[in-house]
């Protein structure tokens, strides 16, 4: 019996399993995306080189989530593939799910840390042509043309200086790291960042 397609989208997403936002390819996107990424798979792999002395610290996305968080204890036991379209319990289901995902846990070691970290934009202001505030997520596609990641995995940042970007670009972020949850129209993001510097992305996926 197939399982209600919203829900098995939200289980994707809240798990952090499948899904390969590459294939969501949009026109909006000035630059095509990089190599697949995924919940499983985000820009810039799950390595990040030590930093050189001076340098903020590069990081990866794991390591903005708790190592002891699972988002799935609330629903193990559960029976998803009998839900289908219509089941009022699917409903139930998916309306807890986001609230999993929009309550995630930070991780308080990341708060105050200067970083550089890589990511997709997903623009929230604009003004004269210039990005003065977006979220910064994970893998392509991540609340544009899919739900949004756990909130632990979405960075609300203002850059310093406007940037010369839009949606879906691929960019490095650098600054300090704070950990402060924000809900705006396009996510609830748990870190935020007054950006030192915003540059264009060079690298593969890993």
């Amino acid at each position: 019996m197939p399982m209600h397609p919203q829900l098995r989208l939200a289980l994707t997403l809240v798990a952090g399993t499948g899904l390969l936002a590459a294939a969501l390819m949009t026109a909006g996107a000035a630059d095509p995306p990089p190599p697949p990424t995924s919940p499983t798979q985000p820009l810039g792999g799950k390595a990040a080189p030590k930093a050189a002395a001076g340098q903020p610290r590069q990081i990866t996305w794991e390591e903005l989530v708790p190592k002891d968080w699972d988002p799935m204890k609330e629903f193990k036991g559960l029976d998803l593939g009998a839900l289908q379209d219509g089941d009022p319990r699917a409903n139930e289901l998916l309306l807890k799910m986001q609230e999993v995902s929009n309550n995630a846990p930070t991780n308080p070691a990341m708060n105050g840390v200067e970083v550089r970290l890589p990511g997709f934009i997903v623009p929230l202001e604009q003004n004269k042509g210039e990005i003065t505030e977006f979220l910064l997520v994970p893998y392509f596609g991540a609340c544009i043309h899919t739900p949004p990641p756990p909130a632990n995995q979405i960075l609300h940042v203002r850059p310093q200086k406007g940037a010369k970007f839009r949606a879906m670009d691929t960019v490095w972020v650098s600054g300090k790291l704070q950990t402060a949850r924000n809900d705006s129209m396009m996510g609830v993001s748990g870190y935020q960042m007054t950006a030192a510097s915003v540059s264009k992305y060079t690298g593969g996926a890993k």
